[in-house]
């Protein structure tokens, strides 16, 4: 791809849109970075990197920059429907993402996932699983750390773990992983895609490049998921924890199997695999089957499997106090994943649930409490929709407060020696913090505050 030279817009100073304007300005790009956020406040986010001469515009997103570059590096949390992107697509000027930037200046096969849950747990343990195999391995998109950050570093023996969310894919074009795997669909960013088709055809994006030798990798036992199989056009693998599959990633007498061709292997027993949970069996079964085609060896999936602990905020215990356990699983940010949540408690659950409303429903995640949730806690912007809908299905045990220090203590004064405190709030964080990652860190430091009340 040709950058020296280029006249090229970033929108978005944030977690991609600084490491883009780096590797742009390096390649001999000239750069202007514009963001809602003031020039000031820009350039201080500057100040601690190696990033200068550049252009910032700052405070609005002013559709005339669209006249001023020859191509467009759009950050995924901003929408493609604002004034200047869709100004600068009238004018031919091409609009892409970091993670298609990223593709066009690397030689680095790419494991790339997505879904609506469980894709953080996925990359995180397929990169462990990679890493441990002896293979130069680089962890990056929404799981934190950006692809393009490491282009220059990784060779072409190396492989990219790539979590990417539909934010992300909705700003390919000719992005193409050698492994692509879609874990499951559910409504979500409805307030971003408008539609629920319009979100599945973002998630699809994932595979639409690839091609014979390429595998897509899918679960059979998600309705969403299944149905788009016939959208592939490389080798498409199911995995499955409900049936036995001709081919792909199963379970047969509590074993994961894995049938690819002629070749059959046993890779663990259920009961062995370190993280609880029929959805983590469900990531367990789908990073197994990426490694296996990515050659690695079974005892090095046996060995990971067993071993790894999970991801920071994603079912995460924190302590136990006063025989009541606390669990962190703020990266709950939709119903579907406060479910999977709920389901894997083994005790009474006091649940702290609500945050900014991103136009979903809760009826089937209320549905899940009978038998399981004994207290709700409710916070933020859709405090009043859950408990409308908590109420219409028969569930009066709720408790609304202002602060997420008073759901805390609250959760704290309802708890019996025996039950568990869950944050899952079924909800982004926007609006209260910055994001889910500050947001479990803050009740973490709020639930090990406990101790000193007691």
């Amino acid at each position: 791809m040709q950058i020296s030279g280029k006249k090229v817009l970033v929108i978005g100073a944030a977690v991609t849109g600084l490491p883009v304007v780096e590797q742009l300005s390096r390649k001999g790009a000239y750069v202007t970075l514009n963001d809602k956020k003031t020039k000031e406040e820009i350039m201080e986010m500057l100040k601690d990197t190696k990033i200068n001469d550049i252009n910032i515009v700052g405070g609005s997103h002013p559709s005339e920059l669209a006249e001023e570059c020859d191509f467009i590096v759009v950050s995924p949390g901003v929408p493609l429907d604002i004034p200047l992107i869709e100004r600068a697509r009238g004018l031919g000027r091409e609009v892409i993402g970091e993670v298609e930037l990223a593709y066009r200046l690397t030689d680095t096969p790419i494991a790339a996932i997505t879904g609506t849950n469980g894709k953080t747990t996925t990359t995180a343990l397929l990169g462990e699983i990679m890493k441990e195999s002896g293979r130069g391995t680089f962890i990056t998109g929404n799981i934190g750390h950006a692809m393009i950050s490491e282009v220059n570093n990784a060779k072409p023996e190396d492989v990219f773990v790539l979590e990417a969310s539909s934010f992300q894919l909705e700003s390919t074009m000719e992005f193409k992983p050698h492994i692509s795997a879609i874990l499951n669909i559910t409504p979500d960013h409805l307030d971003r895609h408008k539609t629920f088709e319009n979100y599945i055809d973002a998630k699809c994006m994932i595979f639409q490049n690839q091609k014979a030798g390429d595998y897509a990798i899918l679960n059979k036992d998600d309705e969403e998921t299944y149905k788009i199989a016939d959208r592939v056009k490389c080798k498409t693998l199911f995995f499955s924890r409900k049936e036995i599959l001709e081919e792909g990633a199963y379970v047969e007498n509590d074993w994961i199997i894995i049938k690819l061709g002629e070749r059959i292997e046993r890779i663990i027993e259920i009961d062995e695999i370190y993280i609880p949970g029929s959805h983590n069996l469900e990531n367990a079964l789908a990073a197994a089957l990426m490694a296996f085609c990515l050659g690695v060896e079974v005892e090095v999936i046996r060995l990971v499997l067993r071993e790894f602990k999970g991801v920071e905020h994603r079912i995460e215990f924190v302590d136990e106090i006063n025989g009541v356990t606390y669990y962190n699983d703020s990266k709950g940010t939709n119903t579907d994943a406060s479910i999977k949540a709920v389901m894997a408690m083994k005790r009474p659950i006091v649940l702290i649930a609500g945050g900014y409303d991103k136009g979903s429903e809760y009826d089937d995640f209320i549905d899940t409490f009978e038998g399981r949730v004994k207290e709700l806690v409710l916070i933020g912007a859709t405090a009043d929709k859950i408990e409308k809908t908590a109420r219409e299905h028969g569930f009066n045990n709720i408790h609304s407060v202002k602060t997420f220090e008073d759901a805390v203590a609250e959760c704290a004064k309802l708890a019996m020696p025996g039950d568990c405190v869950l944050l899952s709030p079924a909800c982004a964080s926007w609006g209260m913090f910055k994001n889910y990652e500050e947001r479990g860190r803050i009740y973490k430091s709020l639930v090990r505050g406990l101790r000193g009340t007691n």
